[in-house]
């Protein structure tokens, strides 16, 4: 028996919409990193883009256990001497930009290279509920539903 192998040809990319609001940051990246690499799919692939194009609505509202909120430190270099800087996931989930928490989290779960960053051209983030993707008609992707500790109380 051989090996199927996918052509650019026969990937069919779908758009999926996942409401992050409730739902642990942790599970909620794992199951989008899963999405974008298209590993739920039969027909998965290792070194071709075959996930779907994933949209995530309501990025300010996703939920972290125990005392990440304030202990979770995000840094960045700013190429300058001593220029070492950083903040906490409440400083950024309650700045202007709270969706790059989500966007950092996926990303950190995706190969670092030429597919990884393709892949993560599939992805949007929006802190709201509101997103201007209505005409790819997205299916909606429970994340709730789908096991009892992806939500927290």
């Amino acid at each position: 028996m051989k090996t199927y192998t996918a052509k650019p040809a026969e990937i069919e990319k779908k758009w999926v919409i996942i409401d992050a609001e409730g739902v642990v940051l942790g599970r909620l990246a794992s199951i989008v990193a899963m999405r974008l690499r298209g590993k739920h799919k039969a027909t998965f692939t290792p070194h071709m883009d075959m996930g779907d194009n994933v949209i995530v609505i309501n990025a300010d509202k996703v939920q972290m256990t125990g005392k990440k909120r304030d202990d979770k430190t995000y840094f960045w270099h700013t190429n300058h001497p001593g220029g070492i800087k950083s903040r906490t996931a409440r400083q950024i989930l309650e700045g202007a930009h709270p969706e790059r928490v989500v966007i950092k989290a996926v990303e950190r779960m995706i190969a670092r290279n030429r597919l990884g960053r393709a892949q993560m051209s599939n992805l949007r983030v929006y802190a709201g509920a509101e997103h201007p993707h209505e005409a790819q008609q997205p299916e909606v992707l429970d994340v709730k539903s789908m096991n009892k500790k992806n939500t927290r109380s």
